[in-house]
């Protein structure tokens, strides 16, 4: 058993992860006496970040959707050993962008494999380990997929180049996700301006941490 406090940030693309974990670590440095890690799926160690590549690089369109998914498990289960959970063990608070939902929503919902298959896998891969916390932060598509046209600044990937019904089809797999695992996963209202977003997601850690740690 690990004393840190695992929280993943999930969403569909362009719903602003990596810009709202940005401005949530000096927040969350400021309120606890603990070591506050950022890492991110795929990699956050250097087996995972070469997979990573692999999977991301846009002249890989022939990339089978099974062999996707178990690139992603391969990647995930080497951070988990050589970066997570040596992290929780020392009571850091891990913040992962992207972690086991994301497989669920993107080659389950969006790619037409089975779930319960997938949910196997993350269970295997992680000895079933979930996140105390899971923050979602919410977009339509179709806002979501404008912010990343617009963004010059912004890694364009694989993904990115998927039409409009498969990030449709991710995020109605994150909303059933959170209808299923109410207890785990917070819904943030990602449209909102960035600031509202960061606070809402403070309160929800908050909220958790308090929850979990019982203060």
């Amino acid at each position: 058993m690990t004393n840190g406090f695992l929280i993943s940030f999930e969403g569909p693309d362009g719903a602003g992860k990596t810009t709202v974990l940005e401005q949530v670590i000096p927040r969350l440095q400021e309120l606890f006496h603990q070591d506050i890690i950022a890492t991110r799926e795929p990699g956050g160690v250097d087996i995972a970040e070469k997979i990573r590549d692999i999977i991301l690089d846009v002249n890989h369109t022939a990339m089978d959707a099974k062999t996707e998914l178990l690139l992603y498990i391969a990647a995930r289960r080497q951070h988990l050993v050589e970066k997570i959970l040596p992290n929780l063990e020392n009571e850091a608070i891990v913040l992962v962008d992207r972690f086991i939902d994301s497989s669920v929503a993107y080659q389950g919902y969006g790619r037409g494999l089975e779930v319960d298959d997938i949910t196997w896998l993350n269970a295997y891969a992680t000895d079933h380990r979930q996140p105390d916390l899971t923050v979602y932060l919410d977009v339509t598509s179709e806002l979501g997929l404008e912010r990343i046209s617009k963004s010059v600044n912004r890694e364009v990937n694989r993904l990115d180049l998927e039409k409009l019904e498969m990030h449709q089809k991710v995020r109605q797999g994150y909303l059933t996700l959170l209808e299923e695992n109410a207890e785990r996963i917070a819904l943030i209202d990602a449209s909102q301006p960035v600031n509202m977003v960061v606070d809402d997601v403070l309160a929800a850690i908050i909220k958790k941490y308090k929850e979990l740690k019982h203060v």
